[in-house]
């Protein structure tokens, strides 16, 4: 099974990734963890990138799109692959298919995890930080005993400003833009499931699988 997984922050597509990878006994990919890989191995794809890194610039899709490939050439992705966080543009999704017909394999499916904005925002914006040991709360989903302290430490409880709504409003509308030509591209294609993911994880993972083991 060949996925491509996307869905905006606050969707709980780390979470879904996990149960796929483990259900389908799939390696998850990530941009991020491919990056942080080579750059700590020293591979000449990783310094490359890590010259773009260390100025606080984006690492050029050509780049990006080698260590994808170098990555799904492993011997670990045989069976099959979960990639997150790439393609994020078209020339990205073209790419992709290039190396797929390189490899003579075929993505599967694109699953899009589709949650509305007003429920993102209500997600996001309920996370606290600890000033004092960074542990994770939720407002309403994993409060601390007391309002605003932190259980393990006594700390003080705080909103970081990404965390706040206007900003998470941005974060957002900038993931739309850049990702919606990627799923239409994707849907021309007949390969892309749409998933509710304003819903219970366990009934999200269940539509998930499902869908997927329909076309498998």
């Amino acid at each position: 099974m060949q996925i491509v997984l996307f869905g905006p922050p606050g969707a709980g597509k780390g979470t879904q990734a996990k149960f796929l990878s483990e259900e389908f006994n799939i390696p998850h990919i990530s941009t991020g963890d491919i990056l942080r890989e080579n750059v700590k191995k020293g591979t000449a794809l990783g310094m490359k990138a890590k010259s773009y890194m260390d100025k606080g610039e984006l690492v050029p899709d050509q780049l990006l799109n080698d260590l994808v490939r170098s990555r799904l050439e492993e011997p670990d992705t045989k069976k099959g692959f979960l990639l997150d966080g790439y393609p994020r543009t078209i020339p990205q999704a073209k790419a992709l298919d290039e190396i797929m017909d390189e490899l003579n394999r075929k993505l599967d499916a694109v699953v899009n995890i589709d949650v509305g904005t007003n429920a993102l925002v209500k997600r996001l914006s309920g996370r606290r930080v600890c000033r004092g040991c960074g542990a994770p709360y939720h407002i309403v989903m994993n409060p601390p005993k007391v309002a605003d302290v932190c259980d393990a430490c006594g700390g003080e409880l705080y909103q970081r400003a990404d965390d706040r709504e206007e900003a998470i409003k941005n974060r957002l509308a900038v993931y739309t833009k850049q990702t919606q030509p990627v799923l239409d591209f994707y849907k021309k294609k007949g390969v892309l499931i749409d998933i509710d993911g304003d819903r219970e994880i366990e009934e999200v993972k269940a539509d998930v699988i499902n869908a997927l083991e329909e076309i498998a």
